[in-house]
């Protein structure tokens, strides 16, 4: 069960009471619940686009990107946003690791979360209506495991943070069953359509994943959290374009 806690205090907003003693593994077994919490935020998310189904389009569009904001505090998107700082410009990696820790934020990550933003929130008001919860669930789910993932893959590329024992104690587990519990999600939801939107959607997140350990020998929190931006946005995509009428 602290596992499955450890998860939802930090993933979500809602408030979470922990009574029993941590151990630092228990925060990497805990990535064994990250698409499970990816699925309950998703169904808060689908059952607010039935909610505010009422309202013009992009009205209801605006709502239901705010709310995934704050349904998350915005954690993700801080890490966007210190990704889009520290990775801007040829920078080694004891700068880019500097600058990411910077409480300030730059130009760079203000526009970056100001484009993912106006980007994420024409793909929600372009989608179909009767399809859009669909695609808000798969998001909220597929974002996580990319977390997972990117756990799993890497090493840590600090020596102390949030997010050491997150990556330190992935293990295949972890991965294996995250993959299963995501695939299946997609597959319920969309069928064989699912899975091809899941397996397609594999390459550019290990590919982001590789990019990031190139530029500074792994993950951190921050990185953590724009890979499961990009995530959610990639997926909002591809999605779109499955269901596009030609």
């Amino acid at each position: 069960m602290n596992k499955f806690l450890i998860a939802l205090q930090f993933l979500t907003i809602f408030p979470v009471k922990i009574s029993s003693q941590i151990e630092e593994k228990d925060f990497g077994r805990s990535l064994i619940y990250f698409p499970v919490i990816g699925a309950l935020i998703g169904i808060v998310l689908a059952s607010s686009s039935f909610l505010f189904g009422i309202l013009p389009n992009m009205v209801a569009g605006a709502l239901i990107l705010i709310l995934s904001v704050v349904i998350t505090g915005g954690i993700h998107l801080d890490g966007f946003s210190d990704t889009c700082d520290g990775f801007y410009g040829n920078h080694p990696k004891e700068k880019i690791l500097g600058i990411m820790r910077d409480s300030r934020v730059g130009t760079m990550g203000v526009t970056g979360v100001a484009s993912l933003l106006l980007l994420k929130f024409s793909l929600i008001v372009s989608m179909p209506r009767h399809n859009l919860w669909i695609a808000l669930v798969i998001m909220a789910v597929f974002a996580r495991w990319s977390q997972v993932m990117a756990c799993y893959m890497s090493g840590y590329a600090r020596n102390e943070g949030k997010a050491k024992y997150f990556i330190e104690y992935a293990g295949r587990k972890e991965i294996v069953i995250g993959t299963i519990v995501t695939l299946g999600v997609f597959l319920l939801l969309m069928r064989i359509e699912g899975a091809v939107l899941f397996f397609i959607s594999i390459l550019p997140v290990f590919l982001f994943i590789e990019y990031i350990k190139r530029k500074i020998g792994g993950m951190t929190g921050d990185t953590i959290g724009a890979i499961s931006e990009a995530s959610e946005v990639l997926i909002l995509f591809l999605y779109l374009l499955q269901h596009l009428k030609v």
